[in-house]
């Protein structure tokens, strides 16, 4: 492991991501909120810190030989890289007196930037619009992620980004769309701007501001969830920016891949794409069996209004985002457990969003259907498919492997959060809310609910799961591998 080449890399990432922050200081000196100063130092702090260590680590002779960045160093970078972004990405809270801890910044930043959306705000609108902003945007930023961000617009990294891409984009198999790895975050990178300027613009037709627009199409199209409002997007009671955000939310839990493909006019591949359709098949069906369920239930007075707030919840349940318009512990059980089954899912693949994938849980399916044909006829030869493309054994083993790790990680985390006198419930919820990127749970820590009542060790717990569920386990629990560290 060259370090100094790690270190020299994770440098220019910490500068690029202190380099960001002039934009909530923008919005600071705006408003006269009193965070520019705050801010400022930040991104002084971040800037000088991540420039010193690219400068210092750059003449060595590990740095000098980028062309042969190795596997292992490529996911070193994305996993230290990603705890300095959640470190110093929690500096303004810190220095702006927002937070009441160190493990309150540290997990607030990495719930922004991880697209978890679990915050341990009480009263957001009390909190100073600059970093309101910061805190949105440490989820845009994410949601593409950092290090695909730092890939289209730092050309030293063009050398040996695969190891980094490879390491970091959610999924099974990450897509190549273009020759250069470089070209290939740029082009998602489009295609994700393209789609937050429409939605700003469509949530500003709505009635919303310019700022609260731009904070709410961060959060959805990183299907992250935060809002500028302490009742999320219901305090704005528009059914119009309800459904805008429900297509969004849609649109950021399918593969980018398909929507560069979308817009480059083969809109075929969007229809005969397998992941997509069940994805499309389960959002429509999730959303009409609960909306039989709350109106029979009287939850609401109208059709129209159980399908507004349902397919809301859904949409963002099933993405990840954690945005709210509803209560929906006060729906019947079957609906809440429709809706657990839906934190599990997640996005598709090459999504921003979180959970298992789509994708994993057809695979698994398909490989279990696989095992109980082959009991039947031991004689045959059978492949497993998604579509009409043979699935690897190395993928599906690989696929396995991240369900058993998924599973057992969250089982522990439970755990140690119940250690500190959670109950049991909350507990798994809180596990699961943070380890899938989800944002809210059930429970104590339910859509109208927070987590600034979580005991220390249980917040330290939760942030590390946040950052396992955004770089899909394998690249943080690799770290703790003795194998890895041998030469």
């Amino acid at each position: 492991m060259r370090w100094k080449y790690v270190l020299h890399i994770i440098g220019a990432l910490v500068a690029c991501i202190g380099l960001t922050m002039v934009l909530p200081l923008g919005w600071g000196l705006y408003y006269g909120d009193g965070t520019a100063y705050p801010l400022g130092l930040s991104m002084v702090i971040t800037v000088v810190s991540g420039g010193l260590a690219f400068t210092f680590f750059r003449d060595s002779d590990a740095s000098k030989k980028t062309s042969i960045m190795t596997h292992r160093e490529g996911m070193a970078i994305v996993a230290l890289g990603w705890f300095a972004a959640g470190v110093f990405g929690g500096l303004p809270f810190y220095l702006g007196g927002t937070f009441g801890s160190v493990v309150d910044c540290v997990f607030e930043s990495l719930s922004g930037f991880s697209t978890t959306g679990s915050s341990v705000l009480v009263d957001i609108e009390s909190v100073p619009r600059g970093l309101l902003f910061w805190r949105s945007l440490t989820h845009w930023l994410g949601g593409m992620g950092i290090i695909v961000f730092s890939l289209a617009i730092l050309p030293f990294l063009g050398i040996g980004g695969m190891q980094l891409y490879k390491a970091e984009v959610p999924g099974p198999s990450p897509d190549k769309l273009k020759p250069r790895i470089k070209d290939t975050a740029m082009t998602l990178w489009k295609v994700y701007l393209l789609f937050s300027a429409v939605e700003t613009v469509l949530l500003m037709f709505g009635g919303m501001d310019l700022f609260d627009a731009l904070c709410h199409t961060f959060g959805t199209m990183a299907t992250g969830g935060f809002s500028t409002k302490n009742t999320s997007v219901a305090a704005f009671d528009s059914a119009y920016i309800d459904y805008v955000i429900t297509i969004f939310m849609i649109i950021a839990g399918v593969n980018f891949s398909l929507h560069y493909l979308l817009l480059k006019g083969r809109f075929k591949s969007l229809i005969k794409d397998p992941e997509f359709r069940v994805f499309a098949m389960m959002i429509a069906l999730f959303i009409v069996v609960i909306t039989v369920f709350v109106y029979a239930e009287g939850n609401y007075d109208t059709v129209s209004d159980s399908i507004r707030y349902t397919s809301f919840q859904v949409a963002s349940i099933l993405t990840t985002t954690g945005f709210a318009t509803a209560d929906y512990e006060l729906w019947p059980g079957v609906t809440q457990a429709i809706l657990l089954f839906c934190m599990f899912v997640g996005g598709c693949a090459g999504s921003t969003g979180g959970g298992m994938k789509v994708m994993r849980i057809m695979l698994l399916f398909k490989q279990s259907y696989q095992e109980l044909f082959r009991l039947i006829h031991p004689r045959a030869v059978s492949h497993v498919k998604m579509g009409r493309i043979v699935v690897k054994d190395d993928v599906i083993s690989g696929v396995w492997g991240f369900f058993i790790l998924w599973l057992g990680l969250l089982v522990l985390a439970a755990f140690v959060v119940a250690s500190t006198g959670v109950d049991v419930v909350t507990s798994f919820a809180a596990a699961l809310a943070c380890i899938g990127n989800i944002g809210p749970g059930i429970g104590g820590v339910g859509p109208t609910d927070n987590f600034a009542w979580l005991p220390d060790i249980a917040k330290w717990a939760l942030t590390f799961c946040m950052v396992l569920g955004r770089l899909e386990i394998y690249t943080v629990i690799i770290l703790f591998v003795p194998e890895f560290w041998r030469k």
